[in-house]
């Protein structure tokens, strides 16, 4: 099963660890991407290795455990960070993940874990088939659609350790996917205990990213293309040779979570490089507002983060436009490492190829190449708020007078018939009918795209500051949940504030309190523990009741 974030929301033991270790560096001969060069890496990995031998009893590390990396960053004074993945006795665990902190000479400094708990079970045999477990994903999905009769139902179990929900535990995670009645997909991920068979929680996982072209959005843009004979192609080597391709209004196929068939990604095509009109009758309009939309997102991530790509390595994603029949959302999957836009239903949505939109997407591609935040709860929150902080700082580093930037997420798409001027606001978020401003106890159990709106409003807040303000001519006045009024820092500080909190201190299961702790630790890293942003980042935290 791919795993997909949407912009909307859906209706909707020391000989062990040697091993590992000896694992691990042997994994450095393999090409693999990183922010760090291949020396550097060699370097932090085997330093980790280390760290993990020396220090396996407070990481939680056992001979009945093994570990993989997920990310490996060197900063530039030669700091290190090293992202890891745990098996128990072969099983993927859910919330085992950590990343191990070292000083440039390669000495520990300290470790972030997404949870704490010892893992020791008595058997890895689950009294629940796994039969029983995919019918109860399948019953799950069907409930969450509200009963809609649905075509093509698949469910794929895979058995793991679930540590993400207090004392760990064997489970079965299901992956259900179907299509709707108009034929777009519909998916829910089901976590199942594997002794009682009851529900342990469960989320939506189809999630909800030198020519010119004539955008639906954006105005006139420049293109990077690709002539192939006397035929200009919409791809850019450039940037990793990112494309465009019309899915002909189709859907994927997918069974037992392996898509057997995909909707097509038929490359776009031109024989003067000047693309689509600016309206929707020509197909290569959306086209061009969703590569444009890729060019300026990888270019924010690399100009001002320093990331080459979504994954780090330099490789190019690609786009699906016209996907569906008047489908309403848009979506990143990790699976084909794509974009997905529909074409809306033009009453309530037009089609979803915003700047911002393509900004949102392509950074749950980077979340899942870094925290990989749950797409549930608090941590799903923080998922899509990441999305869309980012989505939204993308935006105001294009710069583009036809669409200025602004904190609004999806003011472009909107249609009369959606009742509001965008899909969510950052001041204040509650003005969309459904998102907080504030945290509470509770704020997990909403829709992750709702629960966003405690982070969306920090992010505001830590940029702008608090009260009653224009900016590029949209009127703000954001409240703060404690009454304080608060100062701005900046778009740029904020933004690197929270993308280092993402790539070196988050977890899959970082939840609003460890949100306040990871931005603190990064504002700490780049401004110090005594500076104005340190305080100012404290201070937002508490306007929106965190901590």
């Amino acid at each position: 099963m791919s795993r997909t974030r949407h912009i909307r929301g859906s209706r909707l033991a020391t000989a062990g660890v040697a091993a590992g270790a000896a694992t691990l560096l042997a994994a450095t001969l393999a090409p693999t991407a990183h922010a760090a060069d291949r020396p550097a890496r060699t370097t932090a990995l085997a330093n980790a290795a280390s760290a993990l031998l020396a220090h396996a009893a407070s990481l939680g590390l056992t001979s009945a455990q093994d570990t993989s990396v997920r990310d490996v960053i060197v900063d530039a004074d030669g700091t290190q960070h090293v992202r890891y993945d745990r098996t128990y006795r072969q099983l993927p665990v859910l919330g085992g993940d950590f990343v191990v902190h070292l000083a440039a000479n390669g000495s520990y400094r300290s470790a972030d874990r997404a949870t704490r708990n010892s893992i020791s079970l008595s058997s890895v045999t689950p009294d629940v088939a796994a039969p029983k477990a995919a019918d109860l994903a399948v019953n799950a999905l069907r409930a969450a659609n509200l009963g809609e009769v649905l075509k093509g139902v698949t469910a794929k179990p895979q058995l793991v350790v679930d540590a993400l929900h207090g004392s760990p535990r064997l489970a079965w995670r299901t992956d259900a996917v179907a299509k709707d009645s108009l034929g777009n997909p519909v998916a829910r991920t089901v976590l199942t205990d594997a002794r009682t068979g009851a529900q342990i929680d469960a989320w939506d996982s189809v999630e909800t990213a030198t020519g010119d072209g004539r955008s639906l959005y954006s105005g006139t843009v420049p293109l990077e293309t690709t002539l192939s004979g006397s035929t200009y192609q919409l791809k850019d080597a450039t940037r990793g040779g990112t494309y465009t391709g019309d899915a002909a209004n189709k859907t994927d196929l997918c069974v037992l979570g392996i898509c057997i068939s995909r909707a097509p990604s038929t490359l776009f095509t031109d024989t003067d490089n000047h693309w689509g009109t600016g309206a929707t009758s020509d197909r290569s309009s959306a086209a061009v507002d969703a590569q444009y939309g890729t060019d300026e997102t990888w270019d924010y991530y690399k100009n001002v983060h320093g990331r080459n790509g979504i994954a780090d390595d330099g490789k190019g994603s690609y786009n699906r436009v016209h996907y569906g029949n008047s489908y309403n959302n848009a979506f990143w999957d990790d699976s084909c490492f794509c974009m997905t836009y529909g074409d809306g239903d033009g009453t309530q949505l037009g089609p979803l190829v915003a700047l911002d939109v393509a900004g949102h997407e392509m950074t749950h591609g980077v979340t899942s190449k870094t925290a990989a935040l749950t797409y549930t709860g608090e941590s799903g929150g923080l998922n899509e708020a990441t999305s869309d902080i980012m989505g939204t700082l993308v935006e105001w580093y294009a710069d583009n007078s036809s669409d200025l930037g602004d904190y609004l997420i999806g003011e472009k798409v909107v249609r009369s018939g959606f009742g509001r001027s965008a899909l969510r606001y950052m001041d204040k978020p509650s003005k969309d009918g459904n998102s907080a401003d504030c945290w509470s106890s509770t704020v997990g159990n909403l829709d992750v795209h709702y629960s966003s709106g405690v982070a969306n409003h920090f992010a505001y807040l830590l940029a702008e500051g608090s009260g009653a303000k224009t900016i590029n001519g949209v009127s703000y006045n954001s409240p703060t949940c404690d009454g304080s009024s608060v100062g701005g820092i900046g778009r740029d500080k904020l933004g690197a504030i929270w993308y280092r909190a993402l790539t070196v201190y988050m977890t899959s299961s970082t939840n609003y309190a460890g949100a306040r702790t990871a931005t603190l630790s990064a504002a700490k890293d780049l401004y110090g523990a005594g500076s104005s942003e340190y305080d100012a980042v404290a201070a937002a935290w508490s306007a929106v009741d965190v901590g």
